[in-house]
């Protein structure tokens, strides 16, 4: 499990970078198809990411407001400061902690660890492929999805 989460992080990056290449106003555009902008579907995954592995540890929601981080820079910045939270919770011994149920506060039902340890790489990796066919609407090369060859 703990070699998707690097994936996803390692690809999250790269869209960082390519991000570089865009106006400020062609990230925020509003475009069909999944989360809003390019820029919002990268907070979203960063959010959830987070509210989830929080969730999952039996800790308080605490609410990310897009409008504190709506650039590239400040995104990135988010990404970093949480994803050293997460780590510290996905470098632990997962195997032994995936059958457990946990209560998540925005839900009723009850899921097992491993179901939303799951969930949020599939989440991720899902809102990786709108990326990738928002940049070919622009005539830009998406960053590779390839687990292959990461070095992971």
């Amino acid at each position: 499990m703990i070699k998707f989460f690097e994936y996803n992080w390692q690809v999250r990056d790269e869209w960082f970078e390519w991000c570089n290449h865009l106006t400020t106003e062609e990230l925020l555009k509003n475009r069909i198809g999944g989360v809003e902008s390019i820029l919002y579907t990268l907070f979203h995954i960063i959010d959830v990411e987070y509210s989830w592995i929080r969730a999952i540890q039996g800790k308080k929601d605490i609410a990310v407001n897009f409008s504190d981080y709506n650039t590239i820079q400040k995104l990135k910045s988010l990404s970093v400061t949480l994803r050293t939270e997460i780590k510290e919770f996905v470098d632990t011994d997962l195997d032994n902690l995936e059958d457990e149920l946990v209560s998540i506060p925005w839900m009723k039902e009850m899921f097992k660890r491993s179901e939303i340890l799951h969930h949020i790489v599939a989440h991720e990796i899902h809102h990786i492929g709108q990326l990738s066919v928002w940049a070919r609407e622009l005539n830009l090369k998406p960053v590779s999805a390839n687990f292959i060859g990461r070095g992971i």
